[in-house]
């Protein structure tokens, strides 16, 4: 696959993002590059627009068109909790407030019922909100304050990215998008010729 590095710019950040990124709580950890951004080449029949997560890989495309994706090194779920499927994109959101599930004040609290947005908050610069027709999943695609776990399957089923890359991503993607989920055990480069249907 010929894979093409894109250097991350600043270009989509706000003013509000340049000034909460400058002063995060966390120390920016040291990706390893294969899962910095990428321009690569796409032989998968998705649309344009399209977003498809491989996580056994631990990457998610966003396809382009005429053969090409930007590919973006993500976190995933661990794999019971992982979400695998079709959705859509059913809500943007900057600097998301996070409301942590029963589920997850049951495995990792306790946390407060309400995290405002900020560098601090799990969710990063942008949320990314999959939805299955009118319902909410729960499941969404985001940035973290744990950069140092990209590349990995750590999370609780959601899709964390870099903060820069969500903003990239964030910037590009349109409300009711296709968002495609490959299960454990496919990946984006087997099968290249068929589409998977989930």
């Amino acid at each position: 696959m010929q894979a093409t590095l894109s250097p991350s710019t600043d270009a989509s950040m706000t003013p509000r993002d340049r000034q909460l990124l400058a002063h995060t709580p966390y120390a920016q950890a040291n990706v390893p590059e294969q899962y910095l951004r990428h321009v690569v080449d796409y032989q998968r029949k998705e649309q344009p627009g399209t977003i498809l997560v491989d996580t056994d890989a631990r990457y998610l495309y966003y396809v382009l068109p005429g053969g090409k994706a930007i590919r973006y090194g993500v976190a995933v779920g661990e794999e019971a909790m992982a979400f695998s499927g079709v959705a859509r994109v059913g809500r943007l959101a900057e600097w998301p407030d996070w409301v942590p599930t029963a589920d997850i004040q049951a495995r990792l609290g306790p946390y407060p019922a309400r995290v405002p947005g900020g560098p601090a908050n799990p969710l990063g610069a942008r949320g990314i909100y999959l939805y299955s027709g009118n319902k909410d999943t729960l499941y969404r695609i985001h940035g973290t304050n744990q950069p140092e776990y990209i590349g990995q399957a750590i999370s609780s089923g959601c899709i964390r990215m870099r903060n820069e890359d969500v903003i990239d991503l964030y910037d590009r993607v349109k409300l009711n998008s296709m968002v495609v989920v490959l299960p454990p055990g496919q990946n984006a480069q087997a099968g290249t010729g068929a589409r998977w249907r989930g």
